[in-house]
């Protein structure tokens, strides 16, 4: 770990005396947790099992049983009057900002900074109940330290799998407009904001992102809603970038992620081979089509405008935003219809950390779909999005321990995963009965 990461790591770590650092390890004395649950949406998609017990040992799930079984020496809880459900991944999230972030952030904001700030939403995240997060563009390495920290249990957060810094146009939405040349050239050098020209210097920079980390690549393949440049929403990467990018990507094991709002854009980056498409807003039938044809997910984020008011914009952020208002929900009522794969993603960051499960309920109304496949995006096939299926995504011997509990029937009303009750990540209480667990 980078000298400031670890700084920041102590840091982080010193705040947690206070919060989420106090939840004991699940392994007491018997290396074991117990888990009583009324209800247990074990595979989402499919029928819930009734009254059970779930034993934890080791971070991972090791049996599932019918009805209350007791073992005295185990630490338990108690959750027979709550259902029991895999913890939820949300794979379109931004922890280094958030709708009050600044412009000119970076030229008061260390790197110190950024960390602090990512881990305060990452721990919002993991208390809302998603314990799996990716992170589709943060600049800097504040993110990797972060992400580094969690999986050496300096501190406690969400899983995250990043990006890193995304791909862009010189200028285009990744790169930084609307300060001045002196300004941003200093601020926002192109090596630092992943811009790229010609199919070269495009893999150049993934292979760069690969070297310093990145778990997958994430591309702008058009213009940016929230970007300040009036360029509109259609394709800014050429099809022989975006090809360079794709290609490399998989030559290194990466999958890619395409921002993707313009329909020619949208279409390119399917047929250059991207493995996901991120917000998809003017998704056409065709492409649809041709998306559910060759496998290509769809994360619609479609809480995206939710957070922000046009009056709060520039002229050229409230032209597009208005454009986009009047397509919302166009995306996922065609993944619905041609059967597009999809998995859960908020654009938290852009839309305020912690309410990830308040998308559950646009799903479910703009779909329409039932809100057993919404809550099935962020588990099943969330995991399978992410290459995670083996450890993640459900409630089944051998994966992770990463559970939460609500108050009610998430088949019947999936706005109960709005309050999350209980969070377990890897075996570890987070919170219970809605608090740090003491």
């Amino acid at each position: 770990m980078s000298g400031i990461g670890k700084l920041a790591a102590l840091a982080i770590g010193a705040s947690l005396s206070s919060a989420a650092g106090a939840a004991p390890a699940a392994m007491d004395s018997a290396d074991a947790l117990v888990i009583h649950a009324g209800a247990v949406v074990a595979i989402p998609g499919e029928k819930s099992l009734g009254p059970s017990t779930v034993v934890v040992r080791d971070g991972r799930i090791a049996e599932i049983l019918p009805g209350y079984i007791e073992r005295p020496d185990a630490r338990s809880i108690d959750l027979r009057d709550r259902t029991l459900l895999p913890g939820l991944i949300d794979t379109h999230v931004h922890f280094s900002f958030s709708p009050e972030t600044k412009l000119w952030s970076a030229a008061v904001d260390t790197p110190e900074d950024v960390a602090l700030f990512a881990f305060s939403n990452a721990k919002k995240t993991l208390e809302a109940g998603f314990t799996t997060v990716r992170d589709v563009g943060s600049d800097g390495s504040s993110i990797h330290a972060l992400r580094d920290a969690v999986n050496e249990g300096t501190v406690v957060g969400p899983r995250i799998f990043l990006s890193g810094t995304s791909l862009s146009i010189v200028g285009g939405h990744g790169d930084m407009s609307g300060l001045n040349r002196k300004t941003t050239e200093a601020l926002y050098p192109y090596d630092y904001t992943g811009a790229c020209t010609g199919g070269v210097e495009c893999a150049l920079r993934v292979r760069e992102a690969a070297k310093y980390g990145a778990d997958l690549i994430k591309v702008t393949s058009t213009g940016g809603i929230m970007s300040q440049q009036a360029r509109g929403l259609g394709q800014h990467l050429t099809d022989e970038e975006l090809t360079a990018i794709v290609t490399t990507a998989h030559s290194l094991g990466l999958k890619v992620a395409a921002h993707a709002h313009g329909g020619e854009g949208v279409a390119a980056s399917v047929r250059a081979g991207v493995d996901s498409i991120e917000h998809g807003t003017y998704l056409d039938e065709e492409t649809a089509k041709l998306m559910a044809k060759r496998g290509t997910w769809l994360v619609p984020t479609l809480g995206l405008l939710d957070a922000r008011k046009e009056s709060d914009a520039s002229p050229a952020v409230r032209a597009k935003m208005a454009e986009a208002r009047r397509v919302a929900g166009r995306n996922i009522r065609l993944a619905v219809q041609y059967q597009v794969k999809f998995a859960f993603g908020t654009d938290a960051g852009v839309s305020p950390h912690g309410q990830n499960a308040r998308q559950f309920r646009l799903m479910v109304e703009q779909g329409p779909m039932t809100p057993m496949a919404a809550l099935r995006s962020a588990t099943v096939d969330a995991a399978a999005l992410l290459g995670q299926s083996d450890d993640l995504g459900t409630i089944e011997v051998g994966k992770y321990a990463d559970l939460i509990a609500v108050a009610g029937d998430p088949y019947r009303d999936v706005t109960v995963t709005e309050h999350v009750s209980t969070v377990i990540k890897d075996g570890r209480v987070i919170i219970h009965d809605g608090s740090a667990s003491p």
